[in-house]
């Protein structure tokens, strides 16, 4: 990244900015800057005629402090954008049994940015923007979403804004329920790496007049984990982990429920004798157990039904495996059989996964893993079959985006697994590691004795 020093605004704050979503929701890392570059766009909106988008924008924070900061940044806003604007205003809002001060800024264009309290009836009979700040932290965040949800039927869009408040907390479960594809939201992380890498510490030094350097960065943000109470809390301020996450993902209630189809798992295991044989030789030996234990679980697949297939790959100690995957009518997922391979050289799992792949009816998909020596078999598939395939490089992004929908198809019954104690033990390697599902490195012995993991 590049930093540009006569940028207003860093480049996270732009694409928080430019994303148009009616629903989309922020998970950062404290002081960032996020709120002040969403005033610019209250500001902004504020501004516009209706016929131009304009709009009505509600500020809902925590505190009368961060109320009073959010109207400040929107009033300089208007000033730097030379919108014809009030001077903030106060306002007397009746809240249950107690009146609340709260500030306003009127436009020329007849909208207005205003600061509400976060008691949920102040927002209902209005219209317009809504900007939910340290969302995480708001003791009814159910009945606030309730009470703004219905502003989106006339074009209003919600922005929930925070740092994390554990691993339980409404914030926490709106935006999983968004990567599982539940709910709308669109999410943005912004890690306090995250947001240096896009010129944080460089704008804290430009503003404060301070010499900028690598080493003076890495000693900045280790000031900050290091102060911080406990690691835990260091990385839940900082690195939009939610605590109190421990122990199995998927529970093994759910593993063993979806473990409902027929007990089909297909073992190829390679001698020392078959990997010192001549490559073709050891191809008409691959070849010929493919035709006779393979192929007739081929057969069964339905013709009229679309397949994918997944894989995971090893060529020493662990397993490559091979799910293929059946899309049913009702767009539940059915996993007839695994292949599972030990011990074979590249170029016979090569053979393998395209004998497979080569005769799934109607196939759709093909993803690979493509870490370390996965990527030869990743590539190969990819010159045969396109872009049909996918090379999949794990990683904690992706683990975070991908396996909440993973686990919400074992939630709503829409995945059927063989019926194997190892496949539900494997899916147990999947683990809640401060808040991020993750792959346990650790080994299981499988029911052939030989060593297996998620």
């Amino acid at each position: 990244m590049t930093f540009n020093a006569s940028d207003v605004l860093l480049p996270y704050q732009k694409r928080w900015i430019a994303d148009d979503s009616p629903l989309k929701i922020a998970e950062k890392s404290r002081r960032t800057g996020l709120t002040w570059a969403e005033a610019s766009d209250a500001a902004l909106t504020a501004s516009l005629r209706k016929v131009d988008g304009g709009s009505d924008h509600f500020y809902i924070g925590t505190t009368k402090e961060m109320a009073r900061e959010f109207i400040d940044a929107c009033a300089m806003w208007a000033k730097a954008f030379n919108a014809a604007a009030s001077d903030i205003g106060e306002e007397v809002v009746k809240d249950e049994d107690k009146d609340i001060l709260t500030f306003v800024i009127n436009f020329a264009s007849g909208f207005k940015i205003k600061a509400l309290s976060s008691n949920p009836s102040n927002i209902r009979g209005m219209q317009g923007n809504v900007t939910i700040d340290e969302a995480a932290f708001h003791e009814r965040l159910d009945e606030l979403l309730k009470a703004v949800t219905p502003l989106r039927s006339w074009g209003g869009k919600i922005r929930l804004i925070s740092t994390h408040n554990g691993i339980d907390n409404l914030f926490n479960q709106l935006i999983q329920e968004s990567r599982a594809e539940k709910k709308d939201y669109r999410i943005h992380t912004i890690t306090l790496d995250d947001a240096c890498d896009d010129g944080l510490y460089r704008r804290i030094c430009q503003v404060r007049g301070l010499d900028w350097s690598p080493d003076a960065e890495a000693d900045w943000k280790e000031g900050l984990l290091r102060n911080t109470a406990t690691r835990d809390d260091a990385l839940e301020e900082y690195y939009c982990v939610p605590k109190n996450g421990s122990g199995a993902y998927i529970p093994r209630s759910l593993r063993e429920r979806a473990a409902r189809g027929p007990c089909v798992v297909l073992r190829f295991t390679g001698t020392p004798e078959f990997s010192a044989m001549p490559e073709g030789q050891r191809r008409i030996d691959m070849q010929d157990w493919l035709e006779t234990v393979v192929q007739p679980e081929l057969d069964k697949l339905p013709p009229h039904l679309r397949h994918c297939l997944g894989e995971d790959f090893a060529r020493n100690g662990d397993l490559t495996v091979f799910a293929p995957v059946t899309v049913n009518e009702n767009t539940t997922r059915t996993v007839p059989f695994l292949v599972e391979l030990s011990n074979v050289p590249f170029k016979q799992q090569e053979q393998a996964l395209f004998y497979i792949c080569d005769r799934l009816p109607r196939r759709d998909g093909i993803k690979l893993d493509a870490r370390g020596n996965g990527q030869y078999l990743a590539e190969q598939a990819a010159e045969r079959y396109g872009t049909e395939v996918e090379q999949v490089q794990l990683s904690v992004p992706y683990y975070r985006e991908n396996m909440p929908r993973f686990r919400a198809a074992f939630e709503d019954d829409e995945i059927i697994l063989p019926k194997h104690e190892d496949i539900i033990t494997d899916l147990g390697a999947i683990q809640l590691y401060r808040g991020v599902p993750g792959i346990d490195d650790a080994r299981t012995t499988g029911t052939d004795g030989r060593k297996r993991h998620g």
